[in-house]
């Protein structure tokens, strides 16, 4: 991999770290190796209703940055094969961490950065995929 795509790649993965932080999620976990593939992120989504907190759900994301639309949207770049490697580092993860017990999803953020004089979109797809 070309040292710019790693350096655009990991400017991704903490700009979408800042992003869910700026929501309420805790970031656990970045970069987290697996015989399965890597982990971008790891997060804890803690939710309330009725001002009652809920169970935390642990997030495992997928960051996929672009800087155009040439060969399509970032989030058409995970197929099948990327998902089955995904699920896959998750469920070891969880294996290797029994302290995380409950809930847990899948996330992909999706960046596309065009310039740096423009503010990148960011689109959040939560839970897109199951075991």
């Amino acid at each position: 991999m070309s040292n710019y795509r790693q350096v655009f790649g990991k400017w991704g993965e903490e700009f979408a770290a800042q992003y869910l932080i700026s929501r309420g999620y805790k970031i656990l976990a970045k970069n987290v190796r697996t015989p399965y593939g890597e982990i971008d992120l790891v997060a804890m989504q803690q939710t309330a209703v009725d001002g009652i907190n809920t169970a935390p759900v642990i997030v495992f994301v997928e960051v996929k940055t672009r800087s155009s639309t040439a060969f399509g949207f970032p989030e058409a770049s995970i197929n099948a094969k990327k998902q089955e490697h995904i699920l896959a580092a998750a469920q070891y993860y969880l294996v290797k961490n029994p302290n995380l017990d409950g809930d847990w999803r899948v996330d992909v953020i999706a960046i596309q950065r065009h310039s740096r004089s423009e503010p990148p979109s960011v689109e959040h797809f939560e839970n897109v995929f199951t075991a």
